[in-house]
This record gives structure tokens, C-alpha cells and sequence, in this order.
């Protein structure tokens, strides 16, 4: 029988159940993961200790769901989850047990898991993997099935629909028909899950090795209009041109191309909703059809979603930033005041990610990305970042104090007086000295006085 490895801290933390008489196993991802020879070093822990007995064997515990029988223990500077073996009443609200009761049976205990890849067990007395829903076999098939009646797993937990559209993204594996079936019978359900428990499942499969994999079930059991309605629109929304897929699938593989370039989920989720803003301004031509704005109103439509999946406003901020300048277009006629321009609108910080973002779309469209453009852009902007350019108002040789010395007033003055400031310095390097600025700033003062 197959063994699992067990870290030694873990084999002294089994100890004190042991020692009190209960039992404990290593269950869930670490054991799938391990199957599959993947890393994987977070684990969570079941058992036959009730919550208050686990919380009397250990200085430090948290009761993170004591109420569902899982608490956090702290231990040897590790934090470990243990959740008592527990059977469930019925789910009424497609989110919560009606009522959990502890029992003293593994068997129970992993039969109301989600699917038969997440059902393993690690008896922490022998180091052997416990099996008892035919979860090897599905691993060795690359099958990701729900246990039992699939539409009794989805009833219970809406969430784990889209759970299993990222486990086949993460994995690259294959939904079991039943299972997603079931999947689009349920679909509904997801309307009573959390903004966060959906954002969370939704960013780790985006951050997944194949999130094309887990999109495209998504798309097929019908979760994608309840959960991105906006991205949902571009389906069958030909683009014609240069273009071989709608509106939706290539948003779809611009995502997965993105997985070579960037291991940032901002970079990921923009080459997702780079086009989101396409179905709302499609004007249908012979030849092709055209997206006037599409940049701009994708930037709204980001903003919205970002919001509603409850994003952090940093991120929010970048996804939005990506998309609403995907569509830039350099030339070799940039004049070096229009590059550090670009950089001024972008900023420095983020351009790796545009690039990054637009060699996926162009990946997505052509099978290939000609990035000499790129490169020529990259290496101008490398040269005007070695020189220093002001790129920025506090990239200035004055601030506010110095111009407020010089007789400006503090208000919309001083700020349309940096505004101009920066422009004349993003026009010719050469004037961002102290005394020329101050010079630029008290003429500027004397038009804007004169033509008020």
C-alpha cells in the first residue's frame, strides 16, 4: 500500500492525539498533490477529537469554524487546521449545513467531501493513503468526479461547481460527465455563494497552469454569465479581420497565452477582460467589424467586476490600468517626448506588465508575437530611465513650498502650475533645473493672470 512522507513536525504534532487516546489523519490537497508529485506543504487534518478536546491538548488554538468543528492550532510555529469528523444535514440555502453532527467514522467523514480526487487520507499512525472513493483511480484517469450523486454535492455547496472548473485548470484534467451535468443543473446555486469565495476560486484558477481549461467549463455549464456576466457577452460576437475566434474565446486564450509571460494575477485577469468592453460597442462592417472605445468602456466594465468580485482597490487599480491601455500603439516615429508621455500615462512600474500583455494578445490572434516594436520601445524607454527624466510632478527640481516662496497661491493654481511644469519637462529634459522652473512657473502665473 502506498505511504505518504510525513514531516517530522507533523509526526510529533499526531503524537499528542495519540497520547490522548484520539486519532488524526492528514486529509484533502496535500495527498492528491503528493499522488500526482506535486509540492504541496499545506495541510489540514481530521479527526475523531471533538473541537474542545483538540483545544485541551494545545496551549495555542484558534476557533476559526468551531461551530462546523474546525479550529487552528498553533504549534512548533506552524499553523494547522484540524476539523472533526462530521456528517451534515441538508443544505437549504445552497451554502450552509443545516445542522453538523460529529461521529466517530472516517468513512462518513470523507464521503461528504466534494469529488474523489480530494478524498484521501493519510493514517498518521502508518503513513498509509486511505482511498475509499476511488479517488486513485480517477487521479490515474485524469477525471475529476463528485462523490455520490453529483447534484447532492452542488446543492450543498454552489461553490463547488466553479471549484471544479478550477481543480481542471489547475490539474488539466477532464470533468466527469455526470459531474458536469450537474454542474449546469445546479448552476443557480452559485447566486447564493459569497462575492469573496467566488473571487478567491476565480483568481486561483486564472493563476492556474490551464486556466483555458477551466474557463471553457465554465463557459460550458453555464457559471459564466451568473459569475462574469460582462466577459459572458462576448460569446459569439464575431470580430472578423485578422481575428479567428469571438469575442469571448479570444479573451479566453489571451489568458492562457498569458501564463508564459507573467505569473502576476493582475497581468492574467487584464488579458481576460482586455475586450470586455467589445460587445458594447460593436458596430458590425463588411469586412470586419469595429470596437471603436472599447479600451475605454473596458476599463469601466473592469472597475465594475473588480468591485463586485470585492478585488483589493490595488488591484482593481492595475487590471483596469492594463486594459485601458492595451491598445497603445508605438511607432518608430515616437518622438522621445511622446515616450515619456507614455510612460507618464502608464507609469515606469507597469510597463512589463503591458508588454507582457499585449505580446498575449497578439499570441491569441496570431499564434506567434512580433515583438520587434516591442524591443525598440523597451530599449528608448531604458535610455530615458538611464538619463533620469522627470516623469512625474515629484520628479520636479520645485514643489509646491518652492513655487508657494515664489508667490503662487496654494489651490487650482499651484496644481495647473505643476500640471505645466511637468509638461514643459516632458517636452525638453533640460529646463527641470530649480531656477528655470521657478522662471517657467512665474511666467506661466503672469499669463494665467492675464487671460483669466
Amino acid at each position: 500500500m502506498q505511504q505518504f512522507p510525513i514531516p517530522s513536525v507533523i509526526q510529533r504534532f499526531s503524537q499528542q492525539f495519540k497520547q490522548a487516546g484520539f486519532s488524526l489523519y492528514i486529509v484533502g490537497g496535500a495527498v492528491r498533490d503528493h499522488l500526482l508529485g506535486i509540492s504541496n506543504e499545506d495541510f489540514d487534518f481530521t479527526t475523531d477529537a471533538k473541537p474542545e478536546e483538540v483545544m485541551s491538548l494545545f496551549k495555542a488554538v484558534i476557533p476559526t469554524g468551531i461551530d462546523h468543528g474546525t479550529v487552528t492550532v498553533r504549534y512548533e510555529k506552524h499553523s494547522f487546521e484540524v476539523t472533526t469528523f462530521r456528517s451534515e444535514g441538508s443544505y437549504q440555502d445552497g451554502r450552509h449545513p443545516s445542522s453538523v453532527t460529529f461521529i466517530t467514522n472516517l468513512e462518513e467523514d470523507l464521503k461528504r467531501r466534494d469529488f474523489t480526487i480530494n478524498a484521501f487520507a493519510v493514517d498518521l499512525n502508518d503513513s498509509k493513503i486511505i482511498d475509499l472513493c476511488g479517488g486513485k483511480k480517477d487521479l490515474k484517469n485524469r477525471i475529476i468526479r463528485a462523490i455520490g450523486n453529483p447534484e447532492e454535492r452542488f446543492e450543498e455547496d454552489g461553490l463547488r461547481i466553479l471549484r471544479a472548473c478550477r481543480f481542471a485548470g489547475k490539474l488539466n484534467f477532464i470533468i466527469e460527465e455526470d459531474t458536469l451535468k450537474a454542474m449546469h443543473t445546479c448552476r443557480e446555486n452559485l447566486l447564493n455563494v459569497s462575492s469573496e469565495r467566488i473571487r478567491e476560486e476565480l483568481f486561483r484558477l486564472v493563476l492556474s497552469d490551464h486556466p483555458e481549461v477551466g474557463l471553457n467549463y465554465m463557459r460550458e455549464c453555464g457559471i459564466l454569465p451568473i459569475i462574469l456576466p460582462e466577459l459572458a457577452a462576448g460569446d459569439q460576437i464575431d470580430q472578423k479581420g485578422m481575428h479567428h475566434e469571438d469575442v469571448l474565446s479570444h479573451a479566453i486564450t489571451t489568458c492562457q497565452a498569458s501564463v508564459a509571460l507573467s505569473d502576476r494575477l493582475e497581468v492574467r485577469l487584464a488579458a481576460l477582460f482586455h475586450d470586455i468592453g467589445k460587445s458594447e460597442v460593436m458596430e458590425e462592417g463588411a469586412e470586419r467589424n469595429t470596437f471603436y472605445n472599447h479600451d475605454l468602456v473596458g476599463e469601466k466594465l473592469t472597475i465594475k467586476v473588480m468591485r463586485r468580485l470585492k478585488a483589493s482597490n490595488e488591484q482593481i487599480r492595475l487590471v483596469s490600468l492594463l486594459v485601458r491601455h492595451h491598445m497603445f500603439s508605438y511607432q518608430s516615429n515616437w518622438s522621445d517626448s511622446a515616450v515619456r508621455r507614455f510612460l507618464t500615462r502608464v507609469g515606469k512600474e507597469h510597463v512589463g506588465m503591458l508588454f507582457s500583455l499585449r505580446i498575449a494578445d497578439q499570441i491569441a490572434i496570431h499564434g506567434k508575437a512580433d515583438i520587434r516594436l516591442l524591443e525598440e520601445l523597451e530599449e528608448r524607454i531604458k535610455g530615458i530611465l538611464d538619463a533620469q527624466d522627470a516623469l512625474s510632478i515629484k520628479d520636479l527640481a520645485v514643489n509646491g513650498n518652492d513655487l508657494m516662496k515664489a508667490g503662487i497661491p496654494k489651490g487650482k493654481q499651484l496644481g495647473r502650475t505643476l500640471d505645466y511644469l511637468l509638461e514643459t519637462v516632458l517636452d525638453d529634459p533640460a529646463q527641470n533645473t530649480k531656477e528655470q522652473l521657478l522662471e517657467i512657473a512665474k511666467n506661466y502665473q503672469s499669463f494665467s493672470t492675464f487671460t483669466s
